[in-house]
């Protein structure tokens, strides 16, 4: 009996997996199955092995910390790893913040938005159609790429959240000359807050400065930085959730590095890691100074040993990888767009770094939701894993691990070109 079989009998369907693979070792950009098989992994965990699987020095590194110490919890004392990777967080986001570290990134989110009500003492959050921020009950109300995360939920999910419009321009309804951001999408905020909640009440925008789960969108850069200016001009907290596009992912360290634009509360986990679950809530040291001891907390919070390997994880990412998913990022996306003039059914390849997404849609402009299951089914029969995404599941996002070469590239873009050509 395989071990998706053995799983099926003692797991809830809500446990289902993207795949049946049942997975015995893995390494670097592969992973090794228990029927034999070599996989080219390009979901890297869901973007969580940014320096691909079992990479050497993150691994000593947490076999040193169990050595020491597994578990003695950040509420009740100190320990090294915890220490030095907070000191190193805010380094690398200004030397002017403060980090509190959790375990998973909706923990983090749910986290940002209570300092963001706790420091302004208001009651409204902002966020935006095609967000993904998790599945906790906060977490859900601020997620909307696919009600499914809400379905029977509705009566419990949070109150005082409001929905806005992210700049998906490919399918945007409003006038758009292919340069200039349409106007609609700044007027918004105020036409929120002159009919349904004032500004004075709003404590947090919450958003990804780029898109993972709604189709990995990378909005203008112009509409970011007014979004930052609303934020400025209201007294409203502007926070990042950075937890798929943070640690490399997007060709920098952190994807707002981007956009030049700065907020003032960061969620991150996933690539922090490199596999060890933990994530961060980053926010400028005036804020975190008004969150006094008690009001947040938790007992598996910054774990010595995700804290050693987070450590080793930004040592390796700082040592050349982050410079590389930049390089390979553009030679990936070079060879897409090539595609793309071969095929007319690649209506759009965008992304940043090594988070990049090639979205489907027909002449008529309707999404091609089944043409992208069966491309993602035909591509892992011959042994290259690759996801979907979007609101209607119409994008491959390819995920690669920062460590990629071109080699490894190549045999992904060729796998996907023949098996495409088998589809159209």
């Amino acid at each position: 009996m395989t071990l998706a079989e053995r799983c099926k009998k003692v797991m809830p369907p809500m446990a289902n997996r993207v795949t049946d693979l049942g997975i015995e070792y893995a390494s670097g950009c592969y992973l090794y199955t228990d029927d034999g098989r070599k996989i080219l992994d390009f979901a890297s965990g869901i973007a969580v092995c940014n320096l691909g699987h079992n990479y050497p020095s993150v691994i000593e590194a947490a076999k040193a910390q169990m050595d020491k110490v597994v578990h003695c919890g950040h509420n009740l004392m100190y320990y090294a790893e915890y220490v030095k990777l907070a000191e190193k967080i805010v380094e690398i986001t200004g030397g002017n913040t403060m980090v509190y570290f959790a375990n998973s990134g909706a923990e983090a989110n749910d986290g940002a938005i209570k300092l963001a009500k706790y420091v302004t003492n208001r009651p409204a959050i902002i966020a935006f159609n095609g967000s993904f921020h998790g599945r906790t009950m906060m977490a859900a109300t601020l997620t909307a790429s696919n009600s499914k995360y809400r379905k029977h939920l509705h009566s419990s999910l949070c109150p005082n959240v409001y929905h806005l419009e992210y700049p998906y321009l490919l399918h945007t309804p409003y006038p758009y000359n292919g340069e200039d951001t349409p106007e609609q999408y700044f007027k918004q905020f105020d036409q929120l807050f002159d009919r349904f909640v004032a500004p004075e009440e709003v404590a947090a925008i919450i958003m990804e400065p780029v898109q993972g789960e709604g189709g990995y969108i990378v909005p203008p850069g112009d509409w970011v930085n007014y979004v930052r200016g609303i934020c400025d001009k209201y007294g409203i907290m502007l926070i990042f959730d950075e937890i798929q596009t943070g640690f490399g992912r997007t060709g920098k360290m952190f994807a707002q590095e981007n956009f030049d634009v700065r907020p003032d509360i960061m969620t991150c986990a996933k690539g922090i890691a490199n596999g060890f679950p933990l994530s961060a809530i980053v926010a400028k040291k005036e804020i975190m100074e008004q969150w006094p001891a008690g009001v947040h907390g938790g007992t598996f919070g910054g774990n010595p040993v995700a804290c050693a390997a987070a450590n080793a994880t930004i040592q390796e990412l700082e040592s050349g990888y982050i410079e590389n998913s930049f390089k390979m990022g553009e030679y990936f996306m070079d060879k897409m767009k090539e595609l793309q003039t071969k095929y007319s059914c690649i209506a759009e390849v965008r992304g940043l770094g090594l988070m990049l997404g090639v979205e489907f849609m027909d002449k008529d402009h309707n999404p091609l939701t089944e043409l992208t299951s069966k491309l993602q089914e035909g591509c892992l029969e011959k042994d290259v894993l690759i996801l979907t995404c979007g609101c209607y599941k119409n994008v491959v996002r390819f995920i690669a691990p920062l460590i990629v070469n071109r080699y490894d590239i190549d045999t992904c873009v060729r796998t996907f070109d023949e098996v495409l050509g088998t589809l159209v």
